[in-house]
């Protein structure tokens, strides 16, 4: 059996629903109301507008500026790869009358493995310095020894 629900009942009940319905919205009401007034905080005399066209010309300054450090970071990597940037030693003894190795090998060489490598010759009566250019990992002028590319080797692979 349904039970009829008399006048007075119904609008208590509908009362209490709009009473919880307000109280919602109130809720949400004064959230955004909180959230307005943090963004415009501080802010004495000026409209919306013109705080919002202020931040716009910020993010735009700001955005400039991120594109010339970009630019700027391209240049130097660019350059950056002309410098020196593996290096590769080898210790040797290329004499027998001599006690241990004293001499080495040194390649200086670029991101386009282009440089230098260096040889130190030492004996018991003199040290001998050659220097061979290097383009491309290997010499176009004169023979390297096996030494020497021992050391572009090791310079290359890192």
């Amino acid at each position: 059996m349904v039970k009829m629900l008399s006048n007075e009942q119904f609008f208590l009940i509908l009362s209490g629903v709009i009473f919880i319905w307000l109280a919602i919205l109130t809720f949400f009401l004064f959230r955004v109301i909180s959230h307005y007034r943090s963004l415009t905080k501080g802010v004495l005399k000026e409209d919306l507008i013109s705080i919002l066209e202020k931040i716009l010309k910020e993010e735009k300054e700001n955005q400039d500026k991120i594109e010339k450090i970009f630019k700027k970071i391209e240049e130097i990597e660019k350059e950056g790869a002309f410098h020196i940037q593996k290096v590769g030693l080898v210790r040797f003894n290329p004499f027998s009358n001599t006690g241990g190795s004293h001499s080495f090998t040194l390649a200086l060489l670029n991101n386009y493995d282009d440089g230098v490598v260096i040889s130190s010759l030492h004996s018991r009566d003199q040290t001998r310095i050659y220097a061979k250019p290097i383009k491309g990992g290997k010499s176009e002028k004169y023979e390297l020894s096996e030494e020497e590319k021992e050391a572009i080797g090791k310079a290359k692979k890192r």
